[in-house]
């Protein structure tokens, strides 16, 4: 047997990895595609429900209706079971444009995609666990209704659930989720399980808004990978609308950033506003107290939740943050006196969201808190006021922002400035109407996204 010295052993250990090496490598027409890039268009603030909510789904679907805020040539959706208690069935889901001229749940059936989970239509989402759909094709015109059909084959609590949707869903029979039209059993207002939808982003025009797409499976060869999103962290002022139209003061800023004067590149708007939140603090209701029946639906706090409902956004590049009212406004009121914050306490609240923004490389714009004088909820006090000023009075002069969003100068009565133009007032002296939500938007300055 004949015998290799240690150079003739190491020469063919070296060409037999240099072959190897050969056979492994791709030709040029066999490389992987480049990664996609996912942009956020829509998305909404999951909260878990009070114990007194036992609304639960059998063999049923629900129709929701989302309204995107960028073009996209291809999208996915992404589903949660983050405040379930058990695993979440999910039987099969269909996507499709709303057809055009109608308020009704019913859908363009040229659009109609069925949506798969790592390639299967059915999903079964652990409790506490998200679940991001595969990519379909599907032209997606900008500030536009999807409508989005859940089946639920088994008893599904309804336990991971936007209540203050301010759209109306639908509750059918069986699985209708490819159906063009349907007839509903119940409708709500609250979106249920659905959190976000994300496209491959393409520019507002023709070719965003074309009438249909071929096929089924998205491809990785068109999209811009410039766009980014920017998300609204807030609480009802962010999340208001009157019910169906799609007035938020995110809607309108969508319209602006894709107007004159709007970046070159999408930007899409990612509303993350929950009615009743707080910077600071949970939900805590004094026992006994009514709002122990509602206050669950107010969701975590905006430091607790800032990770999932922020920098997991997909596509996020800028975040705009509007909290700290409902943190003066609630204790001694449907929160305990205990959870009294001062100005200060806001101040170094926020600055946590701006070092855990910054981390991320994300750029953060503070907002002024609103005016709230004489306000109907009973948050109006002296102190309150006081506080709100020294907080607003930091924002606007620290610095300690990329920039600042002044509502408060945009919103107030200059004839008494800790009020709400009456113009702007919805009624209860806190909250604004459509044409306050439009200066709100107004307020932000667009070179946020140049």
């Amino acid at each position: 047997m004949e015998h290799l010295t240690v150079r003739q052993r190491l020469a063919a250990l070296f060409t037999g990895a240099l072959l190897l090496g050969a056979a492994l490598t791709p030709s040029a027409s066999a490389q992987a595609p480049e990664p996609t890039t996912w942009t956020g268009t829509w998305a909404t603030a999951p909260t878990t429900v009070p114990k007194t909510d036992t609304t639960t789904f059998h063999d049923q679907t629900i129709r929701q209706i989302v309204h995107t805020s960028i073009a996209g040539s291809a999208l996915r959706i992404r589903l949660s079971n983050e405040f379930g208690k058990q695993p979440l069935k999910i039987g099969e889901v269909h996507v499709a444009r709303r057809a055009p001229g109608t308020d009704e749940p019913a859908i363009d059936p040229a659009t109609d995609r069925e949506l798969t989970f790592s390639g299967k239509s059915s999903v079964t989402i652990p409790a506490g666990a998200p679940a991001l759909s595969d990519p379909v094709t599907l032209r997606v015109p900008a500030r536009s209704d999807l409508v989005v059909s859940l089946h639920l084959p088994e008893s599904t609590p309804g336990s991971t659930v936007n209540s203050f949707a301010a759209q109306r869903g639908y509750i059918a029979a069986g699985n209708v989720t490819g159906e063009t039209k349907i007839e509903p059993q119940s409708v709500t207002e609250r979106w249920y399980f659905l959190t976000g939808v994300s496209v491959r982003a393409t520019s507002t025009g023709p070719t965003a808004t074309g009438s249909t797409a071929t096929g089924s499976t998205a491809t990785e060869s068109s999209g811009t990978s410039n766009a980014s999103a920017a998300v609204a962290l807030g609480d009802s002022i962010t999340a208001d609308t009157t019910l169906g139209t799609n007035h938020r003061w995110t809607d309108y800023l969508a319209q602006r950033l894709q107007g004159p004067g709007g970046p070159r590149h999408p930007v899409g708007v990612l509303n993350k506003g929950i009615s009743g939140n707080r910077l600071l603090h949970d939900p805590n209701p004094p026992a006994g107290h009514p709002a122990e029946a509602y206050a669950a639906y107010f969701g975590e706090s905006g430091l607790k939740r800032f990770d999932r409902d922020v920098a997991a956004q997909p596509g996020v590049r800028h975040v705009l943050v509007l909290l700290g009212v409902n943190d003066l406004g609630h204790p001694g009121n449907i929160a305990p006196l205990s959870e009294q914050v001062t100005g200060q306490d806001l101040i170094d609240g926020h600055r946590q969201l701006i070092a855990r923004a910054h981390e991320r490389g994300l750029r953060i714009y503070g907002a002024t808190i609103t005016p709230f004088k004489n306000d109907t909820l009973g948050f109006y006090t002296p102190e309150n006021a006081a506080a709100r000023g020294t907080f607003n009075h930091w924002l606007r002069t620290s610095g300690e922002y990329d920039g600042v969003i002044d509502f408060d100068a945009a919103l107030r009565d200059p004839a008494d400035p800790e009020r709400l133009l009456a113009a702007y007032d919805s009624g209860d002296h806190l909250h604004t109407n459509d044409a306050g939500r439009e200066a709100m938007a107004r307020a932000v300055p667009l070179r946020f996204f140049k």
